[in-house]
């Protein structure tokens, strides 16, 4: 099958939810799946091998990052980022999108494209699509996705007009660079539908994007604030237009909770860094709940920190233990805690995946929402 293309197996017959898989030229992704990030081609603290333990089937790189360190021409040299990587499993890379919104201090937008400045020391560099779509093909992807600008919240109509259809442009012209040479016969492009809270801009900005056609459809410029209901909104808007036989991608999104959300209104893939920020700050996600490892509640406390949890974490060592890293400040904390909360999120994963094949979605979800909420 065509890379990036999705199969559907299943739809719940009690909400949108659906069961299915991504098919990539490394690999079969089952789907609902969440992606670990790693930004610099690395999940932030975790080797390859426990990664790979944790049962990921995808990751994400980011475009930017790689471009500006180590660059592009050492990891095609390397014969790609997963053999730079030694990671044999999909990729997929961001299109440098999300940094022009969150590098608004350095950067000009343009039609043509965006001009901005390394956070690293400073040099001047252009990214147009053409250049976006060159860089995440010598990065070795297998899902690369449209150079886009990120809408922020709150933003006035008028922006986000703008905004969707300066994407809509750069979207156009990402087809055309893509399909220029033979890298589609291994890499997938998915387009990013825009508009931020606008319903009449996400139905124009959604239609617009079936029109030019890619392979996999992402709903972008959510969770950058904005309240959790208008995200529902958009989501409730928007995807009912894609078809079904087309993957369906919520960019940036991942607490636990806007997983069961997400999946309820027909939402495919995810991807987040908040699994890994937030281990590194202490604060790990259990069937019970969150909690912070640092709090003095923890200090004689010689459970795990998951009863229900199968990551060496909580197969080796107490929340005792845990908290005795933190505040001695040993490194071993910051992997220790990332590799717990990406099983967590991959197993979540799992336990969703089930209960589409069950047919017991909402039941699950009722379950999963009483226990995490225990502790509050």
């Amino acid at each position: 099958m065509e890379c990036g293309s999705y199969q559907l197996i299943k739809k719940s017959s009690e909400c949108k939810a659906r069961l299915g898989k991504v098919y990539t030229t490394r690999g079969i992704i089952d789907t609902p799946v969440f992606m670990p990030v790693g930004t610099h081609g690395t999940v932030k603290g975790i080797a390859i091998e426990f990664l790979h333990n944790s049962k990921a089937a995808i990751i994400l790189g980011n475009s930017y990052h790689l471009y500006l360190r180590p660059g592009t021409e050492v990891i095609k040299k390397a014969g790609g980022i997963q053999k730079f990587n030694s990671w044999n499993k999909p990729l997929l890379t961001d299109s440098g999108g999300f940094q022009v919104f969150s590098l608004s201090d350095t950067r000009k937008i343009s039609e043509e494209g965006v001009e901005f400045r390394s956070h690293i020391d400073g040099s001047k560099h252009f990214f147009s699509p053409e250049k976006s779509m060159q860089v995440q093909k010598d990065i070795g992807a297998d899902i690369i996705m449209c150079f886009d600008e990120c809408t922020p919240y709150p933003a006035d109509y008028s922006y986000a007009k703008n905004s969707m259809e300066l994407s809509l442009k750069w979207a156009k012209r990402c087809k055309l660079e893509f399909y220029k040479d033979a890298s589609y016969q291994k890499q997938a492009l998915f387009g990013i539908v825009q508009g931020s809270i606008y319903n009449d801009l996400r139905k124009i900005s959604v239609n617009e994007m079936l029109n030019i056609g890619f392979t996999g459809y992402a709903i972008g410029g959510l969770s950058v604030g904005e309240p959790k209901e208008y995200m529902y909104d958009v989501l409730e808007t928007t995807l009912p237009t894609i078809p079904e036989n087309k993957a369906r991608y919520l960019m940036g999104v991942g607490m636990p909770e806007d997983l069961w959300e997400g999946v309820q209104r027909g939402i495919d893939m995810f991807d987040c860094v908040i699994p890994t920020r937030n281990g590194r700050n202490g604060q790990v996600f259990t069937s019970f709940g969150k909690i912070n490892i640092r709090n003095k509640e923890y200090i004689q406390d010689f459970s795990p920190l998951d009863p229900e949890c199968n990551c060496p974490t909580c197969q080796g060592y107490t929340k005792a233990y845990l908290n005795h890293l933190v505040r001695a400040q040993e490194t071993l904390y910051l992997m220790l805690l990332s590799l717990h909360n990406i099983y967590f999120m991959v197993n979540l994963m799992s336990k969703i995946r089930k209960s589409l094949e069950n047919d017991t979605f909402l039941n699950s979800k009722k379950e999963f929402f009483e226990k995490y909420y225990f502790r509050k």
